[in-house]
């Protein structure tokens, strides 16, 4: 059976390279604040997140979706039984809107502002994934080793707000911080009022533990 996650990753690949050669899809389904604002486009806050800017832009993402989608996944699967994969799409459909809403409401007059790519989705599932478990270890360049999730995270988030703030490059660092965030939020919410599973109570027990073994 197709997982959520391959099929996803599939339809990004298919829309992204057919957009590569065809400037009027990516004009089509970009992130355009003002066609928004003034032409109420409504739907590119969700496929902007199925084009990307070139083959390493999508390759990065979808590789990351992919390591993480697949865990999450079946954590859904585990957690919320036969809802877990409609719930899943939810997750990664309503992070790209969320993830992309102080955005919007920043540039929704600025002409010269585009944005494209699944990255604030995708770190949606990577924090859940880190949320769930904590103490998984992950990498991050250029720290020569790993570290447990609960330490990466916060290190993510403090260095994607310094570039945000600094306005580094035509990464929307935006998008990553609040598609983090809703991540979190989404699955404390969704858990709180379909299961009677506690993520805040899983995730103080597994921190705590791994603290206590050293």
């Amino acid at each position: 059976m197709i997982t959520i996650t391959i099929a996803i990753l599939a339809l990004t690949c298919i829309i992204s390279f057919t957009a590569f050669s065809n400037e009027k899809i990516t004009e089509d389904l970009i992130f355009y604040p003002p066609a928004i604002a003034n032409r109420n486009q409504w739907y590119r806050f969700i496929t902007c997140g199925f084009i990307h800017a070139d083959i390493m832009h999508l390759a990065f993402n979808m590789y990351t979706f992919y390591l993480f989608g697949g865990i999450v996944e079946r954590y859904f699967t585990e957690i919320f039984g036969g809802l877990g994969r409609v719930i899943y799409v939810l997750l990664y459909l309503s992070a790209l809107i969320v993830c992309l809403l102080p955005t919007y409401l920043q540039h929704k007059e600025n002409y010269y502002y585009r944005s494209l790519g699944a990255s604030g989705a995708v770190s949606a599932v990577i924090f859940i994934g880190i949320f769930l478990n904590p103490t998984m270890l992950m990498g991050i360049f250029p720290i020569p080793f790993h570290i447990p999730g609960f330490i990466f995270g916060p290190i993510y988030l403090a260095l994607s707000a310094y570039l945000a703030k600094r306005g580094h490059g035509n990464i929307n660092h935006s998008a990553h911080i609040w598609g983090a965030i809703y991540g979190i939020v989404f699955i404390i919410v969704t858990c709180q009022f379909l299961t009677d599973f506690r993520p805040i109570e899983m995730f103080i027990n597994q921190v705590s533990n791994y603290i206590k073994s050293f």
